[in-house]
C-alpha cells in the first residue's frame, strides 16, 4: 500500500520527503503516476480535483493535507465507510497566533498608515490606541481558537469566546456559545477575529445583520475561510463608517480575483492565505501514523465527524 497526494500543488517533493523521512517504507505517489486505482486506500489532499475520490474503490482514509476539511466535506464523491481525517499541529497555533498578534498590533499602532505617509513623505503623528483599548473575539474555540484566545490573554488582551457548544473555554476567558448568544458575543468585542471552520451551519455567518452587532469603529480580521465573510456585507459596513476596517487573509475564491474590490478598498488589507502554512516535516509523524492504523484497522487520529462538518 501507498499513500498517494492528490492536491494541485506543483511540487510535491516536500511531503514526499518529510513522509519517507519519517518511514522510508512508505511509497508516495502523485494521482498521476498511480496505475492500480484499486490497490489505494490512504490519500492525503488538498483541494483536490472534483469527484476524484470516486475512482479508487478501496479508498479507506482521506487525510487533510491541513487543518480545515471544508473541501473534503464538500465532495460528494467521498462516501462512508471512507474516513476522513485532519491536521491538528501546535505549530500551526501558534503561527495563527503570531498572525493574528501582528495584525493587531499594526492596527493599533496604524503602521499601514505610516508606511501610506512614507511613500508621500508626510511627517505626521496621530494619537495611537493601546492593549487596554480593546477587547478581542475571538469566534471558533476549538485547537486553534483557544489557543490563539490563551497566548493574547497573556499578552495582556482581554478576551472573550464564542463557539458552538458550550465546551469549556481556556482559563479566564468568558465563553458565549449557541446561535442565541451571538449577538451578545459581537456586541461585547471591537476586534473579531473568526477562525471558524467552514460548514453548512456557519456558511455566510459573517453577514450584514451580525456584523452590524460589532460596536461602531470595531475592526475585523478572517482567517478562518472565505465562505465565513459576506463580501459585499462587509464592504458595505464599512462605507458606512460603522467597521472601521478589515484585514482578510482568506477568501470564496483563492487566488482573488483581479477585479475584486478588496484590492483596491483603501479600509481592507488583504495577504493571501499566510497566517499559517502546513509545514511537511512538522505534521509527516502523524499522517505516517494515520497511514498504519488505516492498514492495521485501528481508530484514526483526529477523525472528521461527518454530521458536525469537522
Amino acid at each position: 500500500m501507498c499513500i498517494i497526494i492528490a492536491s494541485p500543488l506543483q511540487n510535491i517533493s516536500p511531503w514526499i520527503r518529510a513522509i519517507q523521512k519519517v518511514d522510508s517504507s512508505i511509497e508516495v505517489l502523485s494521482l498521476d503516476e498511480v496505475t492500480d486505482q484499486s490497490t489505494v486506500e490512504f490519500i492525503l489532499a488538498w483541494n483536490q480535483p472534483p469527484g476524484i475520490f470516486a475512482h479508487f474503490p478501496n479508498l479507506k482514509t482521506i487525510s487533510s493535507m491541513g487543518a480545515g476539511v471544508d473541501h473534503l466535506v464538500k465532495d460528494k464523491s467521498i462516501a462512508p465507510p471512507v474516513n476522513i481525517v485532519r491536521i491538528i499541529d501546535p505549530l500551526l497555533s501558534q503561527d495563527m497566533y503570531e498572525f493574528v498578534l501582528a495584525t493587531i498590533m499594526s492596527q493599533l499602532r496604524m503602521l499601514p498608515m505610516y508606511r501610506e505617509n512614507q511613500i508621500q513623505k508626510v511627517w505626521k503623528k496621530k494619537l495611537y490606541r493601546r492593549i487596554s483599548d480593546i477587547r478581542v473575539g475571538i469566534m471558533g474555540t476549538g485547537n486553534i481558537g483557544a489557543h490563539v484566545a490563551t497566548k493574547l490573554t497573556e499578552a495582556g488582551f482581554s478576551v472573550v469566546g464564542w463557539g458552538r457548544s458550550p465546551n469549556p473555554s481556556p482559563q479566564g476567558i468568558k465563553k458565549y456559545y449557541g446561535m442565541e448568544q451571538l449577538a451578545d458575543f459581537l456586541r461585547s468585542c471591537n476586534l473579531l477575529v473568526s477562525l471558524l471552520p467552514l460548514t453548512s451551519e456557519t456558511q455566510g455567518i459573517l453577514n450584514y445583520n451580525y456584523l452590524k452587532q460589532l460596536p461602531k469603529g470595531a475592526w475585523v480580521i478572517n482567517i478562518g475561510r472565505g465562505g465565513l465573510l459576506v463580501d459585499d456585507d462587509l464592504v458595505q459596513l464599512i462605507d458606512q463608517g460603522h467597521i472601521e476596517g478589515a484585514s482578510l487573509d482568506v477568501f470564496v475564491t483563492e487566488p482573488l480575483p483581479d477585479d475584486h474590490v478588496f484590492w483596491s478598498h483603501p479600509k481592507i488589507f488583504v495577504t493571501p492565505h499566510i497566517a499559517s502554512l502546513t509545514h511537511p516535516d512538522s505534521v509527516a509523524a502523524q499522517i505516517v501514523e494515520n497511514y498504519h492504523r488505516t492498514k492495521l484497522g485501528k481508530p484514526l487520529l483526529h477523525l472528521v465527524n461527518r454530521l458536525l462538518e469537522y
